[in-house]
């Protein structure tokens, strides 16, 4: 199984410089616990806005750096190259950026959304999800509180 994995504002915005523009730590938990022991797919410039490669996880990073090549990763210039590598027995993540999941949308089998209850400006967007053929199967409200600015809610989609 294929699956996307983002946090998405209102409208559609993921971030900005090649960073978040919100901080939800419930959500970093919910990453971490659903991306662990998997392979995980990103583009170049997601992987190079961690400190370090994210522990437990085989990272496979989509560039056409033909030169770049980070310890620990596995580089490859497509999406598909990059879905061949993942087993086929096994849950495998895309987890950006907007490139990376506009190119991946058509091969996922589902998506794993955290709605961010607000719009800001950005420069890297998640693309639309079309309902006619994405069935949301499940959503879960998460209020502002002292740890989270904006409320936020866990959207899981399923490929019709």
């Amino acid at each position: 199984m294929l699956i996307m994995i983002a946090a998405v504002a209102e409208n559609n915005a993921l971030g900005k410089n090649n960073e978040l523009v919100w901080h939800l730590p419930n959500d970093f938990k919910r990453f971490k616990s659903l991306t662990t022991g998997h392979h995980i797919i990103m583009g170049r410039k997601t992987f190079e806005s961690f400190p370090k490669p994210l522990p437990n996880r085989t990272h496979i990073v989509i560039t056409r750096q033909k030169d770049y090549h980070p310890e620990g990763c596995i580089v490859v210039d497509s999406i598909e190259k990059a879905i061949a590598i993942c087993p086929k027995d096994e849950t495998s993540f895309i987890i950006g950026g907007g490139e990376i999941y506009t190119l991946g949308l058509p091969y996922a089998d589902q998506l794993e959304i955290t709605r961010v209850h607000h719009s800001f400006e950005a420069d890297a967007f998640f693309p639309e999800i079309n309902p006619d053929h994405w069935k949301e199967i499940f959503t879960e409200f998460n209020p502002i509180d002292d740890k989270h600015l904006y409320s936020y809610t866990y959207q899981t989609y399923v490929k019709k």
